[in-house]
């Protein structure tokens, strides 16, 4: 994301939400919620605070034990994939005959010798091989859209200048961070209303996996842009601190996400149809608000 493009959008989403066109648009921002509060009008539980395993249960994440801690599905059944077949097939050219059969079985063996070689050399490029591979998983096209609707649909509703997307579950998610306070992540230090609206943006997909299944499987990506998120915080934060603003973001994604549940769904359909990001932004503008 060209920051010198977001910067135009960013004035012109100001623009229109000054003008009552965009409602929505960083409508839970904490810069929003405080001035709601300001006003005299109920802003909602959104300030930060310390948030509990048993909360996020409340909340709908089916498995908040598994928040943070990295699937490993996809990784163990793409080596038994290559360990199985890999086996078989050393087995049955092994029949060939003379130097054929031996040199063939030996070759295919090494196949998973250097899957494994890769895998520890060179992680990120064993990563595309198991993403093309995850897509034998049925829940796999629906986890990657909703992933990608939540980070969008939070990211506008926190607002973000959102100008592309991204259907890729192990996709990285800085440049909303970037997009949000016009600046590299590592030029400045950010303030704590930049880190809660930002921290909730980073760990959306999070939350919506954790709503709909046990097993979260697109975090890794979410929880470093997280991580290099808090590490530029004005306050030094503790890894208790660090810990409490995940669960409590997550928390805080969860809610919005139920709160917006047309909205995720609108932007979901969207997603499928492969819609543009103006359309997107008309797809959530269109859901009736709730009173």
């Amino acid at each position: 994301m060209k920051l010198e493009f977001s910067a135009d959008i960013l004035s012109a989403l100001k623009d229109l939400q000054a003008a009552a066109a965009l409602p929505k648009w960083g409508c839970e921002s904490p810069e929003a919620q405080a001035g709601q509060e300001q006003a005299g009008g109920f802003a909602g539980p959104s300030a930060r605070r310390n948030v509990f395993m048993g909360e996020l249960k409340q909340m709908g994440i089916k498995a908040p034990d598994q928040i943070a801690t990295p699937s490993v599905r996809n990784d163990s059944a793409f080596l038994f994939t290559v360990v199985g077949v890999c086996s078989v097939a050393a087995v049955l050219l092994g029949q060939l005959p003379g130097d054929w059969g031996f040199f063939s079985s030996y070759l295919t063996g090494a196949i998973v010798l250097v899957v494994l070689a890769v895998g520890s050399t060179a992680p990120g490029l064993l990563q595309v091989f198991i993403d093309k591979f995850s897509q034998v998983f049925p829940d796999y096209r629906e986890r990657v859209v909703a992933h990608e609707a939540a980070h969008l649909l939070i990211g506008y509703l926190m607002g973000v200048p959102v100008t592309s997307y991204n259907l890729g579950i192990g996709q990285e998610h800085v440049e909303f961070a970037e997009a949000k306070i016009q600046a590299r992540i590592i030029t400045r230090d950010l303030s704590d209303a930049e880190i809660d609206a930002l921290a909730v943006v980073a760990v959306a997909g999070i939350a919506a996996e954790g709503l709909k299944y046990e097993e979260v499987m697109g975090q890794t990506a979410d929880l470093f842009d997280l991580q290099r998120i808090l590490l530029r915080s004005s306050s030094k934060l503790s890894n208790v601190q660090q810990q409490n603003i995940t669960r409590w973001a997550v928390w805080r994604a969860a809610a919005l996400l139920k709160k917006y549940s047309a909205e995720h769904q609108a932007v979901q359909e969207a997603l499928v149809r492969g819609d543009s990001v103006d359309e997107i932004v008309k797809a959530i503008e269109a859901v009736p608000a709730k009173q």
